[in-house]
């Protein structure tokens, strides 16, 4: 599949039984290899990649767009699904610790997507598991499969600035930097491009300094603001973020903020061509539907890219591909 892909020098690179826990473990071409295989799954039916493999999805936190994306990803690769979306359903209801729940799911498929509430809890599952872990979110701490499609979005819709560095990315984040960890886990990835990062907060939510640490380590210009419309106009992306009520431990605190930034579309009048406004969803207020119809709207079609991105992960992992 990947071997008519548009940068060789990757295909060498092998996926095959490695764990997806954190973008930190990737390195830049290991980034575009997976961009690269997600475009030709897009544009080219894959068949049945992966029939008689079984997915195990264990999602001991909800979701909608991650455990559905991976679990279609995987029907139309011919495979099967098998695991919960309700910790409730499961053993950890009665006591069972993550590593039994591991080592008994190693016994039943071929690869484990799993949510967990507590960061460093996808990491310590792979401790203990023989087939590949793809981490689906540990807590405010990492959501790489997040990052994998939203790189993928933003190389589709920018003319292929990542792959060719020819112009440096302007990317806006604004809403919840503290405890996002879609933002977090984006803004590791980019620091490896050409980017200018505008992180918008208010300072309560500011992004934390390790992140902005490595975005300037890695010679990226960074400004950290409260205000987001006058800077609209300089963007290429705008990355607008949920304020998440389940981060918070005082109602107060979150009520303060969570309307901090509601985006409408007389913000959206003198943008650029190029411009688009992403978001991991799912949405609360932070933007206006009315914004939805707006050509720059396009946090719907980054959504559906989650199917072509896992399915690009789930073979690489599983050895169909390379």
């Amino acid at each position: 599949m990947c071997s008519k892909g548009l940068f060789l020098e990757r295909q060498q690179l092998d996926f095959k039984g490695q764990h997806i826990i954190s973008i930190r473990d990737l390195k830049k071409k290991e980034l575009l290899k997976i961009i690269d295989c997600a475009s030709q799954m897009d544009a080219e039916a894959p068949g049945d990649l992966l029939k008689g493999k079984i997915l195990a999805t264990l999602f001991f936190e909800p979701s909608t767009r991650t455990r559905l994306s991976f679990e279609s990803a995987m029907n139309r690769l011919g495979g099967n699904n098998v695991g919960f979306s309700d910790p409730k359903s499961s053993s950890a209801q009665k006591g069972e610790s993550l590593s039994d729940t591991i080592e008994m799911v190693n016994g039943y498929a071929d690869v484990i997507v799993i949510r967990h509430p507590i960061e460093g809890s996808a990491r310590f599952a792979s401790m203990g598991s023989k087939i590949p872990i793809i981490n689906a979110g540990d807590g405010a701490n990492q959501h790489p499969t997040q990052t994998l499609l939203d790189l993928y979005t933003i190389e589709e819709t920018q003319s292929k600035i990542l792959s060719q560095e020819k112009e440096t990315l302007k990317i806006g984040m604004v809403g919840d930097l503290k405890y996002g960890r879609t933002v977090h886990s984006l803004t590791i990835a980019l620091s490896m491009f050409k980017c200018e990062f505008y992180f918008i907060a208010p300072e309560i939510l500011k992004m934390p300094e390790d992140y902005v640490n490595i975005a300037t380590e890695s010679h990226c210009k960074v400004h950290q603001l409260k205000e987001l419309e006058e800077i609209i106009p300089d963007l290429d992306i705008l990355y607008s973020t949920r304020i998440q009520a389940e981060r918070f431990f005082d109602k107060n605190e979150y009520n303060s903020v969570k309307n901090a930034y509601v985006l409408k579309t007389d913000m959206f009048k003198n943008v650029k061509d190029n411009f688009k406004i992403l978001h991991p969803l799912p949405r609360i207020e932070e933007i206006d539907k009315a914004v939805d119809q707006l050509d720059c709207a396009y946090y719907f079609k980054q959504a559906t890219n989650g199917i072509p991105v896992r399915q690009a992960i789930l073979s690489l992992a599983l050895g169909a591909i390379s």
